[in-house]
């Protein structure tokens, strides 16, 4: 398996690119509209061509890549089911497999900053069976959880209830050793105290995340509405552009 990040350090977002190079098949996550040159790079290098773009959610701070990758290769676009998205993608459903050559994509379902969060758990068989990595999206920063106020302040209390099962409940299920790459890094307004340090493993952040300290649902639910900034005002545009599948 290749892996490569690549990050926009102007608004603290994350991508990737990973794949099967054996078998000829690439992925990115969360593709940035100014780094599409960047993945189809990484692509052309490593000879394998992009057959998959995953969508974490409709992200809200920067124009997603992914129409534009598909223009390019042709690859197909998935979303979680619920995401409603005004633009053809494969609907992707909790529990479910995807096959990447000899890697695996297995879907986890984690809503809580967004109705249509997912969790990314990778692994590549000649290695092991076991998961290697999880792309977490939103859901689980370097230091943070995702912010629940996105969707209106009167459901807040309610997405941060699912957010405190969708980390506790699935993401924390996973082994210390597996490693943690989310879609955002200091510098972002998804959240409120990101490491600058771009990636994880389950284990560190199950000890020194902050927010992770605080098991008891409702501690958890009282800390995460807590000190969050307003959120920019282009996040509402930005992300009906997203839905809408504006792309240049």
């Amino acid at each position: 398996m290749i892996f490569r990040q690549i990050l926009h350090p102007q608004t603290g977002c994350a991508s990737y690119v990973f794949g099967c190079t054996g078998k000829g098949k690439l992925a990115v996550v969360d593709p940035h509209l100014e780094h599409i040159a960047d993945y189809l790079d990484i692509a052309r290098q490593a000879s394998s061509p992009i057959i998959a773009v995953f969508e974490t959610h409709i992200q809200a701070d920067h124009r997603s890549g992914a129409l534009s990758l598909v223009e390019e290769t042709g690859a197909t676009i998935y979303l979680h089911e619920s995401a409603g998205a005004q633009f053809p993608f494969e609907p992707l459903f909790d529990g479910q497999t995807i096959e990447l050559g000899n890697d695996y994509v297995k879907v986890i379902h984690t809503p809580g900053h967004s109705p249509d969060s997912v969790c990314l758990i990778v692994g590549d068989r000649v290695r092991s069976d076991a998961p290697w990595l999880v792309f977490t999206g939103d859901t689980l920063f370097v230091g943070d959880v995702g912010r629940p106020d996105l969707h209106g302040a009167t459901n807040t209390a309610y997405f941060a209830r699912q957010l405190h099962e969708s980390v506790f409940g699935k993401l924390l299920t996973l082994d210390d050793a597996v490693e943690v790459y989310p879609s955002h890094f200091a510098g972002s307004a998804c959240g409120r105290s990101m490491s600058g340090k771009p990636s994880s493993t389950i284990g560190f952040e199950r000890h020194f995340n902050r927010a992770l300290q605080h098991h008891d649902p409702d501690e958890f639910i009282a800390y995460v509405q807590q000190d969050q900034a307003p959120a920019p005002a282009e996040f509402t545009e930005i992300r009906q552009a997203n839905l809408e599948g504006v792309h240049r």
